[in-house]
């Protein structure tokens, strides 16, 4: 497959258009690393690559319908195009970050049964959280929409946190993006990577993002360390 006109470029990924299919895309992914919406940044050489190849891992492994096609050059993903719907879906399974210190909640603790939650995808208003009744009435989504995302996110949930306890570690929380293809099928898109994901080692050691947020050094081996975790327990 050939590279055509650049449609989108992120802070983390480049969308490019396939020639000769038009309900293909090509995901890039770049080296870049960020953090409090795009207001700390860096980078790590082959950052790029690390998260390509977890997101088609887990792509290939999960049973929930997404949408990957092929995996293209070192950094490069085919997947189906779709139109992105404009909600970040999380779900936790500890509180962590700034929903622990929304609550004053200790950093990790567990609850009693996985969250489900919604935020509206805008950058400029900070990504704001949103109930379900608010994303319909605003028209990003409809309510059986919601409700297919939710059982979705939550068999991911399932089987990604029962492949990470095979290799001694725990799936804190974890941001998913849904998009619908031209003929309206509803899959999981964007990508699962370290960048979108709390995992600590069952010790408490962060592996993630949380390693450049929280300045704890040895980023890259962070997320190596996970995508070699995760591909040895497939």
């Amino acid at each position: 497959m050939q590279k055509s006109d650049l449609i989108y470029e992120g802070k983390c990924k480049k969308i490019f258009k396939v020639e000769g299919a038009s309900d293909k895309v090509w995901m890039e992914f770049k080296d870049n690393l960020t953090a409090y919406n795009n207001k700390k940044k860096s980078s790590f050489t082959g950052k790029g690559r690390l998260n390509r190849d977890t997101s088609s891992l887990l792509f290939q492994y999960l049973s929930v319908s997404n949408h990957w096609v092929k995996d293209q050059g070192e950094t490069g993903m085919i997947t189906q195009s779709l139109s992105m719907i404009p909600l970040e879906v999380v779900v936790r399974n500890r509180l962590a970050g700034s929903t622990a210190k929304k609550f004053q909640k200790k950093d990790g603790t567990p609850l009693s049964s996985p969250l489900f939650e919604l935020y509206y995808k805008d950058e400029s208003l900070g990504d704001p959280f949103i109930s379900s009744e608010q994303a319909v009435v605003l028209g990003w989504s409809s309510i059986e929409e919601i409700d297919q995302i939710k059982t979705m996110a939550l068999l991911v949930n399932e089987e990604f946190s029962a492949l990470c306890s095979k290799v001694n570690l725990e799936l804190i929380d974890f941001k998913l993006e849904f998009g619908k293809t031209s003929k309206g099928e509803l899959l999981l898109g964007d990508e699962i990577s370290a960048d979108s994901c709390r995992i600590w080692t069952t010790k408490g050691k962060r592996l993630d993002k949380d390693r450049f947020r929280l300045d704890l050094g040895n980023v890259k081996e962070g997320y190596q360390e996970i995508y070699e975790k995760l591909k040895s327990a497939i």
